[in-house]
């Protein structure tokens, strides 16, 4: 017997995207949900500014990281890799990796395969709001990553001055 197909269609446009501050810095445009692909992935767009960095850190499931726009230096296992618009980077389940924005502004297009992280994303976000302040709060990410899970912070940003 086949198991019931749960998934169905989306289309969403660009208008409809769910915006979220994410409290590491950068605004997040939420394309799909994990509970809108019966958990086969998580797909947000992130917009940050020159400076953004991230803890080195790990995760349960892939993290594709795919370059709309904008330069980052991306560190994955050990060795800093600068990517453009184009580039692209995974880091498989477990891989230590971290990411800078070098250029003014970068939009960034991120895939969680298979879906895992999303509690993590919702506990260190808001929803966007013409009042929604952009304050970094790393103590806010720490506190979503020990009570939700989907990712494990190893250790501080790996990048130098």
């Amino acid at each position: 017997m086949t198991a019931a197909r749960t998934r169905t269609a989306v289309v969403r446009t660009v208008d409809e995207s769910e915006r979220r501050w994410f409290y590491g810095g950068g605004v997040h445009d939420w394309k799909l949900r994990e509970e809108e692909t019966d958990g086969a992935f998580l797909l947000f767009e992130d917009t940050a500014e020159q400076g953004k960095v991230t803890p080195l850190h790990t995760h349960p499931a892939a993290e594709t990281v795919y370059v709309l726009a904008g330069e980052i230096v991306m560190h994955l296992d050990g060795t800093d890799h600068p990517l453009g618009e184009g580039g692209v980077a995974m880091a498989p389940p477990g891989v230590p990796h971290a990411f800078k924005v070098v250029s003014p502004t970068a939009r960034l297009l991120f895939l969680h395969t298979p879906g895992g992280c999303q509690a993590f994303y919702l506990a260190a976000s808001e929803p966007m709001t013409e009042q929604t302040e952009r304050l970094v709060d790393f103590d806010r990410i720490v506190g979503a990553a020990e009570s939700e899970g989907g990712i494990d912070i190893v250790g501080p940003p790996p990048f130098g001055p």
